[in-house]
């Protein structure tokens, strides 16, 4: 499955919750996503922006990954399979 190439940090925002994650705060054109569904806190940035750049959605997608212990491609099925 191809990541797409119109999502918005808004809209990643958002799909990440299904895994625990919550705005916890915003500094201009960032927000500060936390998760404690794992037993500690896991920590992300993403950009408020209308739509991520391709590099940047890969790196925050492989970094949650790795968090929940699974592969990016499983994670990609579940975040963007609707």
């Amino acid at each position: 499955m191809r990541l797409p190439r119109d999502m918005s940090g808004r809209e990643l925002a958002k799909r990440l919750a299904r895994f625990g994650y919550a705005v916890t705060r915003q500094t201009g054109s960032h927000m500060r996503l936390t998760s404690t569904h794992m037993g500690y806190e896991h920590h992300l940035t993403v950009p408020d922006h209308d739509e991520l750049r391709v590099g940047t959605l890969n790196g925050i997608l492989q970094d949650v990954a790795a968090y929940l212990g699974m592969s990016k491609t499983d994670l990609i099925e579940q975040l963007f399979s609707d």
